[in-house]
């Protein structure tokens, strides 16, 4: 009885379909001779990627903060979050966390931080003070890196964070830049 009802749709379907009279599209017209630069690879289509900028791409989100907490998320994965997500911090904080969840990706790599100062008294920009890396297995979708205080303590001033990806530090794994800045105890 079932199939009788499917034959009988599948016949009106055809008939309707014959009855109907298709028109032919619109040709469209041929461009002879164009130059490749004019639909493929436009100059204005490309937008330039800041290096001095926090990262983008393979980070859903990244941001400093006080500390952070690891939550069983809704796929029964380890989800770890910021807590008191901020870019000032006191001088006497115990660490510094850069807290990050990722898109999906195919391959374990490592994210290191490379935290030296930019703007402090008596710091040389370009010298590294503090830094971590974390290895990130297939199953992460999130992590953080913690930057401890120098030997002496952090002194008050802007530093500046390399984030660079892959499995060393040089100048081709540098994928973004963040900043943060320390204030006096009492500020």
């Amino acid at each position: 009885m079932m199939t009788r009802g499917f034959h009988l749709t599948g016949g009106v379907m055809v008939a309707a379909l014959l009855c109907c009279q298709a028109t032919p599209a619109e040709e469209i017209p041929l461009t002879e001779n164009v130059p490749i630069s004019e639909f493929q690879n436009r100059t204005e289509d490309i937008k330039a990627y800041d290096f001095d900028a926090p990262p983008r791409g393979m980070f859903r989100s990244i941001a400093m903060a006080e500390d952070f907490e690891e939550r069983l998320g809704p796929l029964r994965t380890h989800e770890i979050v910021p807590i008191k997500p901020t870019e000032r911090f006191r001088e006497d904080v115990a660490a510094i966390f850069i807290v990050f969840s990722l898109h999906q990706h195919y391959q374990a790599f490592t994210v290191f931080g490379r935290c030296m100062p930019e703007q402090v008294a008596g710091g040389l920009p370009g010298t590294i003070v503090s830094e971590d890396s974390m290895h990130i297995a297939l199953e992460d979708e999130s992590g953080y890196l913690t930057l401890s205080p120098p030997q002496k303590g952090w002194k008050p001033g802007r530093y500046k964070v390399e984030i660079h990806t892959g499995e060393q530090v040089n100048e081709m794994t540098l994928i973004g830049t963040m900043r943060f800045t320390i204030v006096a105890s009492g500020q």
